[in-house]
């Protein structure tokens, strides 16, 4: 430990029971309690989870998280009922989001959901398409990987089992700090074995009668890879709901909408229903895919129901 009363800063690299694993600069991990006066700030979500950057200090052997930094990202979704945001990390530069092209199958409604959690978190964000060894999923990663390279987004096909695109997985994963989404059972944990088999993260089956995963990883916390990137895992979800957007502010989470969007009259275009909008004329002449209008659609109304 260090001798006498010290201020340090760390990261934190996992948080439960109100005990905060934080990783010091100089790379020693301490366990840290949080300041009382920190317990009654307000923050989204939790008040300190993993990816934060922190300060603690130390007057002996006993740590307390003295204060938090401003995080540059912040990882959050709508959480359980639709009250309250649920934050999952913070200070991440970019998000994997994982779907599996068979067992449980992909979906344009799933991708999107995920990519714009994914524009909305102000994170860059990579669509991996995990399971292409699964029979009639190279035919399905055929019609999404094109689609959204159009839309602008990198699109990763791969197979934890096989090893196909891990190579590639790798080199992204290792460079920065990022973590994978996507809902249980489309092989986010396989996907970290594959690319650091020394990790041995635990792994589970599809439940034969729902088809849907069972939740491998159960806490959230941040991973050393071997490579000297930084990985969030976080458990699984199902429910992928934006919190915090704005209807007015749903545009913005579909890339290919930018440009339009210049082109329409009013200044605040919904895109819904206003003369001369600049996304709908770029929908009919098949320079937007419906698909994702549809999407744009679907993320408004909730958005509208969350106010």
């Amino acid at each position: 430990m260090y001798p006498g009363a010290v201020r340090v800063r760390g990261r934190v690299h996992e948080a439960g029971g109100g005990v905060y694993r934080v990783r010091l600069q100089d790379d020693r991990e301490i366990e840290a309690s949080l300041r009382g006066r920190l317990k009654q700030q307000r923050r989204t979500g939790s008040r300190v989870v993993i990816g934060d950057i922190v300060t603690v200090g130390s007057s002996g052997d006993a740590w307390t998280i003295e204060s938090v930094e401003e995080r540059s990202t912040e990882l959050v979704r709508r959480g359980r009922g639709g009250r309250a945001p649920k934050l999952l990390a913070a200070n991440l530069d970019k998000a994997f989001m994982v779907v599996s092209a068979k067992n449980p199958d992909a979906t344009v409604q799933l991708i999107d959901r995920l990519l714009m959690l994914g524009e909305a978190s102000g994170m860059q964000s990579i669509l991996v398409i995990n399971k292409l060894d699964a029979p009639g999923a190279p035919e399905v990663a055929a019609i999404f990987a094109p689609m959204y390279q159009t839309v602008g987004y990198e699109v990763l096909s791969v197979s934890a089992e096989t090893g196909v695109g891990v190579e590639l997985l790798c080199q992204r994963m290792c460079e920065g700090t990022s973590t994978l989404i996507g809902p249980s059972g489309v092989g986010k944990s396989s996907l970290l074995n594959a690319v650091d088999p020394e990790l041995e993260l635990r792994t589970g089956e599809l439940s034969r009668k729902t088809q849907t995963g069972r939740h491998t990883t159960v806490s959230s916390r941040i991973i050393s890879l071997a490579c000297g990137g930084l990985v969030a895992d976080t458990p699984g979800f199902g429910d992928v709901a934006l919190w915090g957007v704005a209807p007015e502010e749903i545009a913005a989470c579909f890339p290919e909408f930018a440009g339009p969007s210049e082109l329409c009259r009013f200044r605040g275009c919904t895109h819904v229903h206003e003369p001369d909008c600049g996304v709908r004329a770029a929908l009919e002449a098949g320079d937007i895919f419906d698909s994702r209008y549809q999407s744009y659609l679907t993320g408004r109304v909730e958005a509208e129901e969350a106010r």
